[in-house]
Parts: structure tokens; sequence; C-alpha cells
């Protein structure tokens, strides 16, 4: 299947989660919806848990894509860890299946997702991938933090500041998490992440 149909699939269901739960998704109307058969989206995700496994997987990278976007979008550093908390709250705000995986609380709306990995029998390269294990909440914080650390050391030999900078970083993450669950005030999370850098460089 073309990487554009596999989109749509994605995209079908995804819309069809956000109208109803995922037990009341059916596949028939996840593929009527993206203009393709229901025997091909079997074979492309095996069955509903693999199509599950797979949304899950795109949104992930998705929210990734945009941390690494966020990293590069400003010159100074406090702007790039800002930018990359704004982000992350404002993903776990508006894509319920990104605040499930930074947060680790899943709904009964959503799809229950895959602890570990299930056996890599799907003949897709993409949904063998899908079909991995999924990144924990700590592990999301980790990946964000060296994302972080990467884009804001450069590619300078790692000294006695780049432990500070990994903790400032990872605060600045964990900090946009919190948001997540209780809503900060009128300045959002962008002053609370400046006012903890402006502390540690102080």
């Amino acid at each position: 299947m073309m990487p554009a149909a596999r989109e749509s699939l994605l995209d079908a269901a995804y819309a069809a989660l956000a109208r109803r739960p995922w037990s009341a998704v059916r596949m028939v109307d996840v593929a009527a919806a993206a203009g393709v058969s229901r025997q091909t989206l079997y074979n492309e995700f095996g069955s509903k848990d693999g199509l599950a496994r797979a949304l899950v997987r795109r949104e992930a990278d998705g929210y990734l894509a945009g941390v690494d976007r966020a990293l590069i979008a400003h010159s100074d550093p406090g702007d790039r860890l800002t930018a990359t908390a704004e982000w992350t709250t404002s993903m776990a705000r508006e894509n319920a299946l990104v605040r499930a995986m930074l947060t680790g609380c899943w709904s009964e709306r959503l799809p229950s997702p895959t602890p570990s990995a299930v056996a890599p029998t799907s003949a897709v390269p993409a949904q063998r991938r899908a079909d991995g294990p999924l990144p924990s909440p700590g592990d999301f914080v980790a990946l964000v933090r060296d994302r972080a650390v990467t884009a804001l050391a450069g590619s300078g030999t790692p000294g006695p500041d780049t432990a500070d900078l990994a903790r400032s970083c990872e605060l600045a993450v964990r900090l946009a998490l919190s948001c997540v669950a209780a809503p900060p005030g009128d300045g959002g999370v962008a002053d609370l992440v400046r006012s903890i850098l402006q502390r540690q460089a102080g």
C-alpha cells in the first residue's frame, strides 16, 4: 500500500475516534471513510489492535517531530525550551492520544496501549515498527530532554555544564506536563519556564 493510503486510513481512524469511543469504531467504517476495502485495511494493519497501535505510534511520532521543530525555531536557548514546553501542553490539550501517552492516563474512550512489543509478523515495515513497544511517559521525558540537550549544546564536546543543561531541559518538560494536569494562569507555561530558567541562570 502507498504511504498516502496508509495515512488516509490513520486519518479516518483518528476522525472516528474523535466522534466515538474506540470500542465503537468499526473497521468497515474506517475503510469506507478512507475509500478502500475492509480487506485492504486488514492487509495493512492486521487487526483493529494493529490499527490502534499504528495510530498511537503516528501521534507519538508527530509529537516528537513537533518537539524537533520547536527546538530549531528560535536562536535563544530559553525561547527554544519555552517553545518546546508550549508545544507539549498544546498537543496534550488538543490530542487525547498524545495526552494519554505523556501522562499514562488512558481513558476508556481510547484504545488500550500495548505495553510491550507484539510478534513482528506483519509484512508491512511501518506496521512492524508500530507493533514495537511504545515509550512510557518517563521515556517521553527522556526523549524530549535528550533532543533539547542536543539542540542546545550543539556539536560541542560535553562538559560540566551539560549536566546542568540536561536538568534544565528535563525540568522544562516536566513543568509542561504538570501544566497538562493543572493548567496554569494567564501567563501559561511560557512564564513558568522562563521564571525557572532565570532562577537557574542567576
